[in-house]
């Protein structure tokens, strides 16, 4: 996805950034993050450093990439469990770009993906890493969201068969079916769809890649990061897609599940140790959780699928052409559909 910043457009972000007193002088800006969503930028005058976020270049799909969303769920998470940014500022489209964005402070620690670095590559530091990481998980869900003032961010009730219809529009043909390669897992997923396990905030990305590690205290997550998809639904749905983007040993990953590799570093907790210390920490019954790994899984193929055909367009970004991304996702889904208990 490409995209940089002119030296008029750098102009204009360091006057708006030296009227809330960020910076002192010109700026710069570096890309930073794997992701192939919004854009994000390391921004500084030489002494202080920032985050900026904004939406990758037109055409969006219409309620992708809400900046102004995203600032306001991380504000409103300030003084909770969760670890986030701090917001320092936020524009409309038209005040610095022809764009929304927000200005967030820099967590200076690690975002892990293939290895662990120094000091967290030891045994015993990985598994606190993994700790961490879904004690925040279980953090999020324990969140009191009508307190923290986003009791409106969406609609639990139903949530799990309306996630599914939404996501399935993505891929429909005009008489509402789904490409050939699709169509088991789907079935599948709408003859199985459960009721709700619960209403919580959901961050709806929520795995290793997207958190920042403490640079001084082995085993801290400092910043949860990339809200753009959180909502209030069912919970499953963060615990079911954590379990879908890890890496299992001696099994090709799929493509999400390759942002995350260090994950089958030793030490490290297992899947399985991993989802029972959820269970313990946050109380809920996981004896669904096949469910909410398909969906997750077909969710990805989908929404890979969508961005393949916007390649195919010459509209997209060229990560997503290779169909086989979707194919393994879809192959994965399949596995845990074999394995999943039957329904009565």
């Amino acid at each position: 996805m490409s995209w940089e910043w002119s030296a008029a457009e750098l102009d204009r972000l360091q006057a708006f950034l030296a009227e809330r007193g960020l910076v002192d002088g010109p700026v710069t800006a570096r890309r930073i993050g794997d992701g192939h969503s919004n854009l994000t930028y390391l921004v500084g005058d030489g002494t202080a450093q920032f985050v900026v976020r904004r939406p990758p270049p037109p055409p969006i799909p219409p309620g992708a990439n809400d900046m102004l969303r995203e600032a306001r769920i991380m504000a409103a998470l300030a003084d909770t469990a969760v670890p986030v940014p701090t917001i320092l500022a936020s524009a409309d489209t038209g005040e610095v770009l022809d764009v929304p964005l927000y200005v967030m402070s820099f967590a200076t620690g690690p975002v892990v993906t293939a290895t662990m670095p120094a000091p967290l590559d030891t045994p015993e530091r990985r598994r606190e890493v993994g700790h961490a990481l879904v004690d925040t998980l279980a953090a999020l869900h324990a969140v009191d969201y009508t307190a923290v003032g986003l009791g409106d961010l969406g609609r639990p009730e139903g949530f799990n068969a309306r996630h599914v219809s939404r996501m399935r529009r993505l891929i429909e043909d005009e008489n509402g079916g789904v490409p050939e390669e699709f169509t088991d897992v789907d079935a599948w997923l709408q003859a199985n769809t459960p009721p709700e396990s619960g209403a919580t905030l959901v961050h709806a990305d929520f795995r290793i890649g997207n958190v920042v590690l403490g640079a001084d205290a082995p085993g801290r997550i400092d910043a949860v990061l990339d809200w753009e998809l959180c909502t209030l639904g069912d919970p499953l749905l963060d615990v079911g897609y954590l379990a879908a983007t890890i890496p299992v040993a001696g099994r090709r990953p799929n493509a999400t599940a390759e942002l995350g590799l260090a994950m089958l570093e030793e030490g490290f907790p297992s899947r399985d140790e991993l989802l029972a210390r959820y269970a313990e920490r946050s109380g809920r019954d996981l004896s669904n959780l096949s469910w909410y790994i398909v969906l997750a899984l077909w969710k990805l193929a989908v929404l890979y699928e969508y961005s393949r055909r916007r390649v195919l367009d010459g509209i997209g970004d060229p990560y997503y052409a290779d169909p086989e991304l979707v194919a393994r996702f879809l192959a994965d889904a399949r596995d845990v559909v074999a394995a999943a208990p039957a329904t009565s």
